[in-house]
């Protein structure tokens, strides 16, 4: 079934470096992705959608709402970041897109109803929104874009998150629909499933695209785009 419109989606990477308290001192690399990933939120808040779904990998089945909250305690630093609203007794602990995703609509201030989904979700998530839905969609490429990258470097993983951008400078939901998942594994592209899940959720979809940052300034590929549809 297709989506009900109009749709906007945000593309953002899931770096925990995003958050100044994760990242430490300012730096010129962190402030041009915070900038892009700025600019794609505003634009999927602009269109004042009913419901944002933040769609990351983490529990499947399972969907995040208020009251559910995740820390960054794994990142040695002792802070929580409440999904939506007020963080209650016995929530969900959220995984890392998602908290990120909270924080970055948090940062835009929207204060409007969001829902957290897996990949596998999101088709069902955005038949069950029935007016103007807005897509959160985070996810890194390939953590192994140079030496010093988590993966080291493999030199297939620049061409893979190439494809990527291209893709989401086209508005090519079908090219994001086939990229393959096991590379994408290979390559520690975390954001594989959920660019997948996107592209076949709005196949066959008009889609205007800007791309707004392609580039690995610490050997993790971060990609940022927004995309309309009417």
């Amino acid at each position: 079934m297709r989506p009900p419109r109009p749709v906007t989606v945000a593309f953002c990477p899931q770096p925990p470096l995003l958050l100044p308290a994760v990242a430490g001192a300012p730096s010129p690399e962190l402030a041009a992705v915070r900038a892009a990933v700025d600019a794609a939120v505003h634009t999927l808040l602009a269109d004042r959608p009913e419901v944002v779904i933040v769609v990351g990998d983490g529990v499947d089945g399972v969907r995040f709402g208020p009251g559910d909250v995740g820390d960054l305690r794994g990142f040695g630093v002792d802070l929580e970041v409440p999904f939506a609203g007020r963080v209650r007794p016995g929530g969900r602990r959220t995984p890392l897109p998602h908290l990120l995703g909270a924080w970055l609509l948090d940062r835009a201030g929207h204060g409007g109803p969001r829902l957290g989904v897996a990949p596998g979700d999101l088709g069902t998530a955005l038949d069950d929104v029935p007016g103007p839905v807005g897509v959160l969609a985070m996810g890194d490429g390939s953590a192994r874009r140079s030496e010093k990258a988590p993966g080291h470097l493999d030199p297939v993983a620049a061409p893979f998150d190439a494809a990527v951008a291209r893709a989401l400078a086209a508005g090519d939901a079908a090219a994001l629909a086939a990229l393959d998942p096991a590379e994408g594994a290979r390559l520690l592209a975390a954001g594989v499933p959920v660019w997948r899940a996107v592209g076949t959720a709005l196949a066959g979809a008009q889609v205007s695209a800007e791309l707004r940052f392609d580039g690995a300034p610490f050997g993790v590929g971060y990609l940022v785009a927004d995309w309309r549809l009417r």
